[in-house]
């Protein structure tokens, strides 16, 4: 049934290679970008996870006492 009404859509047939096409675009464009990257921003971004961050620590590790007392 639904095959049915969608065959009767005028023009249906494009939309599965228009979306293909923006498939194949986007990994295509991810790809560029990739290999366009410098290595020290990759080493920079791969170190993020291991760094310490000052901000980080603050917001996790105030001091309770000061509220309240």
């Amino acid at each position: 049934m639904r095959r049915d009404v969608i065959e009767t859509i005028q023009g249906v047939e494009i939309f599965p290679l228009i979306s293909l096409v923006i498939f194949v675009g986007f990994f295509i464009g991810m790809i560029y970008y990739l290999v366009r990257l410098k290595r020290s921003d990759i080493d920079r971004w791969s170190a993020m996870p291991l760094e310490e961050d000052e901000s980080h620590n603050q917001l996790f590790n105030h001091d309770t006492k000061s509220k309240g007392d």
